[in-house]
């Protein structure tokens, strides 16, 4: 049993249907252009959106319920998460999902119990995965959330923080290419300053170049034959 478990699967009804639970255009068998829809336009659930995310704004504390959410999160509730997640994958029709090393594991306060907590969920990825056919559209490290990043990761000017950072990519680098993930995503919310003041932005420039061109250095090196891709945003990286 999980959180979905009386919600019927979502089915294509077509555009006159009265179920609101129903896809109205989305048939992913209909060939479009000589390929079926589901091919064009690749379903995907990213996992923090939609199990993580607290549901708050600037002035709230969050009125998403999930009984998942916690501080510290134990293997049994990121089991239970997990569980909860591929069912609702199954019961949408999603082909895939994405997901941030964090949002899926146990918390961790060392690198080596990220690194172990990490591979625990992943090995319970993979297993879901084979049951169900879901794939993995992308990984990335999340390395915005916790507050050692709140200077950056990357741009940070604390050696130890840029480290920790590159470690975090590894691991989940090496997770999503053990996973047969098609991407792995690079998303530096927290790179970058908020005023001149205090940074060096040549130097700032010089660490975050260098720390790209190793994930790309460590892509080649394990096979990953995925793309690497970053996602910008407007003030995501940091204001400059």
């Amino acid at each position: 049993m999980s959180l979905f478990s009386e919600i019927n699967p979502i089915r294509f009804e077509g555009p006159k249907t009265d179920n609101e639970f129903a896809y109205r255009v989305y048939d992913k068998d209909r060939i479009v252009l000589g390929k079926r829809m589901e091919e064009w336009l690749r379903l995907t659930v990213c996992y923090w959106h939609s199990f993580n995310w607290p549901g708050a704004d600037m002035f709230g504390s969050g009125t998403l319920k999930r009984p998942w959410l916690g501080e510290p999160v134990t293997q049994a509730i990121a089991d239970e998460k997990l569980e909860a997640a591929f069912d609702f994958f199954t019961r949408i029709g999603a082909p895939y999902f994405t997901f941030h090393d964090v949002d899926a594991m146990a918390s961790a306060n060392t690198l080596r119990e990220h690194e172990t907590n990490l591979r625990a969920i992943e090995a319970r990825m993979a297993e879901k995965m084979t049951a169900t056919g879901i794939k993995l559209l992308w990984g990335t490290a999340n390395l915005f959330s916790h507050p050692r990043f709140a200077a950056g990761a990357a741009t940070n000017p604390d050696p130890e923080v840029f480290a920790w950072a590159a470690a975090q990519v590894r691991n989940c680098l090496e997770t999503t290419h053990r996973l047969n993930g098609e991407n792995y995503v690079l998303w530096g919310g927290r790179e970058g300053y908020d005023t001149l003041l205090n940074t060096d932005l040549s130097r700032e420039l010089d660490h975050y170049g260098r720390f790209l061109s190793m994930v790309v250095e460590h892509k080649h090196r394990i096979g990953f034959k995925g793309t690497i891709l970053i996602e910008p945003k407007p003030f995501e990286p940091t204001k400059h």
